[in-house]
């Protein structure tokens, strides 16, 4: 059973306030496109005051039973919207205005 990155992004904005996720896949295995190896990066309020293992955690759930099924390996990075103007790469910046999550630059 294979699955999207778009359909893994979706579970885990689903399942998180406000989080704004974007889901790769980095590699996928060859054996009938199972094993799928995925890379989130997810930013969420619902971050805030809470330790890396349990954002960690809180993404884990949002896949749910697909962790044992459709994907393989799932690396995650973890940003409340303060954190991710400070240290994120800003490729998500614009999801992340739209949703309203993010500081509208001053130019």
């Amino acid at each position: 059973m294979t699955i999207e990155p778009d359909a893994v992004a979706d579970l885990i904005e689903e399942h998180l306030p406000d989080a704004v996720a974007d889901v790769t896949a980095p590699r996928i295995h060859d054996d009938e496109d199972e094993d799928a190896h995925f890379a989130a990066v997810v930013v969420s309020p619902a971050f805030e005051g809470e330790s890396l293992v349990d954002q960690h955690q809180r993404v884990y759930d949002a896949v749910g039973d697909h962790m044992t099924r459709s994907v393989h390996a799932l690396e995650i990075k973890t940003y409340t919207p303060e954190a991710y103007a400070e240290h994120g790469d800003g490729a998500l910046a614009d999801d992340l205005r739209e949703a309203g999550l993010f500081p509208v630059d001053e130019a």
